[in-house]
């Protein structure tokens, strides 16, 4: 099947993309795109989140076909160029990544809070990361980024 939508602002068409196909494997494997991570495939982690049609999904779960005339925005797409997004650079302000594996998910959760509330208490830093595990950090350091994120 042939899935038409857009990615990061730019119109894309992949074809050859079997039913049962995530939008992960999609954007990582066909599109290049690899800042969302496979960790769990399961919808647990977070790792793998995304925005579609402004709404952060667990791209895991989501059938590649379910993307069709829809608007996808990676971690990948926060940025502006060689800009980073403020959320993007507080995390690497603040230290809060290590290996790296957990950050997208964090990242793209964090934008999407600082979206709907831009100086979140601690409890809404809290509940809103809630859905994403990491392995690394005692999450202080991540804590600290999306507050620095709310500053700026």
């Amino acid at each position: 099947m042939r899935v038409n939508f857009t990615v990061n602002g730019e119109a894309r068409q992949v074809d050859d993309v079997w039913p049962g196909e995530s939008l992960l494997y999609v954007l990582r494997e066909r599109m290049g795109l690899p800042g969302s991570k496979n960790a769990c495939e399961q919808g647990e982690c977070g790792s793998c989140t995304v925005y579609m049609d402004g709404t952060p999904v667990c791209s895991c779960l989501v059938a590649a076909g379910q993307a069709e005339g829809r608007s996808v925005q990676t971690v990948e797409g926060l940025g502006s160029g060689d800009t980073l997004d403020r959320v993007q650079q507080a995390f690497v302000d603040a230290g809060a990544v290590q290996c790296g594996f957990c950050t997208p998910g964090l990242v793209v959760a964090a934008h999407d809070l600082l979206a709907r509330t831009p100086h979140p208490t601690d409890p809404e830093i809290r509940e809103a990361l809630a859905g994403n595990l990491c392995r690394c950090t005692g999450y202080e350091k991540i804590l600290d980024a999306v507050r620095m994120a709310a500053r700026s």
